[in-house]
């Protein structure tokens, strides 16, 4: 089992939490990663699943914006790993 700030790493690991956005369109995704990170601990990583396409582009753009860490993209998820920084 791994700690906060362990999971979800570039190497495949598993993540703290996940977080199903499959169905929804822009901007819900980044609406419910919004409100589910500051759940998590500081270290934590959510893996966001969805199928938007403009999700590619929004979850990195979001965490840039907000301070967090965007870890990994897994195409085949489709999921996006961000760490909460703070």
């Amino acid at each position: 089992m791994t700690g906060p700030g362990e999971g979800a790493r570039q190497d495949g690991g598993a993540p703290d939490g996940v977080l199903d956005c499959r169905g929804q369109r822009c901007p819900l995704p980044v609406i419910g990663l919004a409100r589910r990170l500051p759940e998590l601990p500081v270290g934590a990583v959510l893996r966001v699943l969805a199928d938007d396409p403009a999700a590619a582009v929004d979850i990195p753009a979001w965490c840039r914006m907000r301070g967090q860490e965007f870890v990994a993209a897994h195409p085949e998820g489709p999921g996006y790993d961000v760490r909460r920084a703070h």
